[in-house]
């Protein structure tokens, strides 16, 4: 008890561990997109946004270069501020931005003189000798070596991305270098942007993240459980080949329905060959008892003293090869039966033209058994009538019955095979006017080894199985046999086939084209 408990617990824990790697997979690869998702967005923010605050910097630098390199001497305090706008000389002392002494040819336009005034922006102008001849706050920025005309850098300052500018000044007079010019962009806007923008992005993903899992898990527990239902049928199967187990209907619609019916259909087809194989050897077992113990019998009255007798071993050796011969048709017969069963798997294609496959048996039929009248009714029958089946299966189909009337007539020696359509079907009759066939046995004579006079049918070398093959054929080939009957007047089979328009026969040629068939020993 211990122990089939510890088995339970077990695969309980096979199926969790399952369901956790399962969701865990899932979790992952959308935590894994939505944070490089979200990576993406962050860059291009912070992107944008500092393309922003460079062009910022990049047109005080510009302004402040265009004004400075009118200076043809190194710069100087003296000359450098005399160059600045009598506004940006207010700006500097404090006063008001705009006078009413103002002219249009100020160095500053009053976009820029916001700029300056902004406390994020932090102006240093140096001379040759790095010594600063300008600023406009308390925070100078230092002057840094750098190669370039002009070049940009992000430093980090407390926490925080500063932008600074750096730009050679040169004299339009003589193009020596005066000076250089450091800007400083505290961008606080930006970093207060990316922050936010940070915090949400993280705020955001972990919310997501939870609600990915869960959703994650809620999905893969209803694809895992249709599996685990699945394995479950499988090990009972596999335990016991004769279990009945299949998987419940899912109603799902979708591939793990699928996959489940055609599992149950393999299943119900595997549990058919176990149910033939059983059948067959509980048949040959039954009724090969009879004929072995003729035969051995026989060989023992050889034995102990008939084989001094020649009369006696005469009758002895005949009796013996009529029941080896009748156990050998016996065993063909059984082996076509178990064939018969098959026929979905080894003709799905076929296609049979009705009108030529008559014609053709009964005129083998009519030579064959020249004391009888065999005679073809086609005249409802169109001449390109076809149907979906192996023509060597019809061929056998009609043999069968036509045998099985001429083992049972009487008098009358005469077989009528008609056919005929309907708008959806292909009817074949085949007539005969012999002993006829009780109500009561009409239910039973496709039967596996029944016979209506079983000491008649074994003078005429019959085992019972000639109708139960003609049953298998039909089914397989989903069509319907049936007989009517009157005692002492003869009985009527009537075969019925799905009738093949000429598009779908067209389209089963194709299909029968594309894959080579299996031959059978089925043919008659």
């Amino acid at each position: 008890m211990k122990m089939m408990t510890n088995n339970k617990e077990s695969k309980e824990t096979k199926h969790s561990s399952l369901i956790v790697r399962w969701v865990s997979i899932v979790a992952l690869t959308i935590t894994v997109s939505f944070v490089i998702f979200s990576v993406v967005v962050y860059q291009l923010v912070s992107k944008q946004s500092m393309d922003q605050q460079q062009e910022t910097s990049t047109n005080v630098v510009t302004t402040l270069d265009q004004t400075l390199s009118s200076i043809p001497d190194e710069l100087e305090i003296s000359n450098v501020i005399p160059s600045l706008s009598p506004a940006t000389r207010r700006i500097l002392q404090g006063g008001p931005a705009i006078s009413k002494k103002d002219t249009k040819n100020n160095a500053f336009n009053d976009n820029l003189l916001a700029t300056i005034y902004n406390p994020d922006i932090n102006i240093a102008v140096y001379n040759k000798h790095r010594e600063v001849v300008f600023t406009n706050g308390n925070a100078t920025p230092d002057l840094k070596p750098f190669s370039a005309e002009r070049q940009n850098k992000v430093i980090k300052r407390k926490g925080h991305s500063v932008l600074v500018t750096y730009q050679k000044v040169h004299s339009e007079v003589n193009n020596k270098l005066t000076g250089y010019i450091v800007i400083s962009n505290n961008m606080t806007y930006y970093n207060h942007l990316m922050n936010n923008l940070l915090h949400s992005v993280i705020a955001i993903s972990l919310i997501a993240i939870i609600f990915f899992i869960v959703i994650s898990y809620i999905l893969v527990v209803n694809v895992v459980k249709p599996i685990k239902d699945m394995s479950k049928v499988a090990k009972k199967v596999n335990a016991d080949p004769n279990s009945g187990a299949r998987i419940k209907e899912l109603h799902r619609n979708d591939e793990l329905e699928d996959l489940a019916i055609s599992i149950n259909q393999m299943l119900d087809r595997m549990q058919g060959y176990i149910d033939q194989q059983k059948q067959f050897v509980g048949d040959v077992s039954h009724e090969l008892r009879t004929p072995v113990a003729v035969i051995e019998g026989h060989l023992n009255m050889l034995e102990r003293w008939g084989k001094d007798d020649p009369q006696i071993l005469a009758e002895s050796i005949d009796a013996s090869l009529q029941e080896a011969d009748r156990m050998k048709h016996l065993i063909q017969e059984m082996l076509d039966l178990t064939r018969a069963e098959q026929i979905d798997v080894q003709y799905p294609y076929e296609v049979t033209n009705v009108n030529e496959v008559t014609q053709r048996v009964v005129a083998d039929m009519a030579m064959v058994h020249p004391d009888f009248k065999i005679q073809l009714d086609e005249d409802d029958l169109p001449a390109d009538t076809e149907i979906q089946i192996y023509h060597g299966h019809l061929e056998q189909l009609l043999v069968i019955l036509i045998d099985n009337g001429i083992k049972y007539s009487t008098d009358r020696k005469q077989i009528i095979v008609s056919a005929g359509v309907t708008k959806k079907d292909v009817n074949i009759i085949v007539q005969d006017f012999g002993e006829g066939i009780s109500k009561e046995d009409q239910h039973k004579i496709f039967n596996r080894f029944y016979r209506v006079d079983k000491a008649r049918t074994r003078e005429k070398g019959g085992n019972g199985l000639g109708l139960s093959i003609a049953q298998k054929l039909v089914d397989s080939y989903h069509g319907e046999i049936s007989v009517e009957s009157v005692e002492g007047q003869g009985s009527q089979f009537k075969m019925r086939f799905p009738r093949l328009t000429k598009k779908k026969a067209a389209k089963l040629r194709k299909l029968n084209e594309k894959k080579e068939m299996p031959k059978s020993n089925l043919e008659a």
